[in-house]
């Protein structure tokens, strides 16, 4: 197996037209499991070691190390062709970390690794993650940067798109929509930037009022505006009423 050098690394994929259901079982926190071994990884980062810092700079730190690591873990991915099983499992990872109770659990500077890495074999045997994903999963622990986990789950996303020439389109609307109008509007945001896959995530919008809206491009930066509001926006412009407040 391609191996990951601690304390950087490059990705592939094949398009998921729909996006994968989250985390079908989020794991319970109970510490119970025994240890276990494991393969040790290796994550090659160019400019040498991580260092931390404060302000602004630190911040920068973070995201060149939130993306040394992502674009690392990408690299044993492709390398083991295995890079869209390995993005299932970001994105879950991405969900459970989000929940402040995970955080803060890893976040605890009273456990000691060992417990974390029991924590986490749990985790990934009830995910079915990957091993090398479970293996980088200690990394972070043992290097004390799991609180970057979030972060490394957005630039994973960003090399993967990069590398599979996949635009990312974000459908907002106000109930969920049918797979077979994600798949017409995919084929839309294909035609309209000629990207060779194009990979959509969903999200409910109430203030909608019906209809959808599409966000693609670097950053979301174009706009597909479909919904009731814009119309009604559109109108009141028109008829120069200035915004007009609409109870959902």
């Amino acid at each position: 197996m391609a191996s990951l050098h601690h304390p950087t690394a490059s990705l592939q994929s094949k398009h998921v037209l729909i996006p994968r259901n989250a985390l079908a079982q989020k794991p319970i926190l109970n510490l119970s499991l025994p240890g276990t071994t494991f393969t040790p990884l290796k994550l090659k980062f160019g400019g040498g070691a991580i260092r931390l810092s404060h302000g602004a700079s630190g911040a920068r730190m973070s995201a060149t190390a939130a993306t040394s690591y992502a674009t690392a873990l990408a690299d044993v991915a492709n390398s083991n062709k295995t890079l869209d099983a390995t993005t299932a499992d970001i994105e879950k990872i991405d969900e459970l970390f989000s929940d402040p109770k995970v955080s803060d659990f890893f976040a605890d500077p009273t456990l000691d690794v060992e417990t974390k890495r029991k924590l986490l074999d749990e985790i990934a045997e009830s995910s079915g993650f990957q091993p090398h994903t479970r293996n980088f999963l200690y990394i972070l622990v043992d290097a004390q940067r799991i609180d970057l986990v979030n972060e490394i789950a957005k630039e994973f996303e960003l090399v993967y798109n990069s590398l599979t020439d996949t635009e990312l389109a974000v459908v907002a609307s106000v109930v969920k929509l049918e797979s077979q109008h994600l798949a017409q509007i995919a084929k839309q945001v294909q035609k309209l930037t000629g990207a060779k896959n194009v990979r959509i995530k969903t999200l409910i919008d109430p203030s909608l009022v019906a209809g959808f809206t599409v966000r693609y491009g670097n950053s979301g930066s174009k706009l597909i505006d479909m919904s009731v509001r814009k119309q009604l926006e559109d109108i009141a412009a028109q008829l120069e009423l200035g915004d007009i407040s609409l109870a959902v």
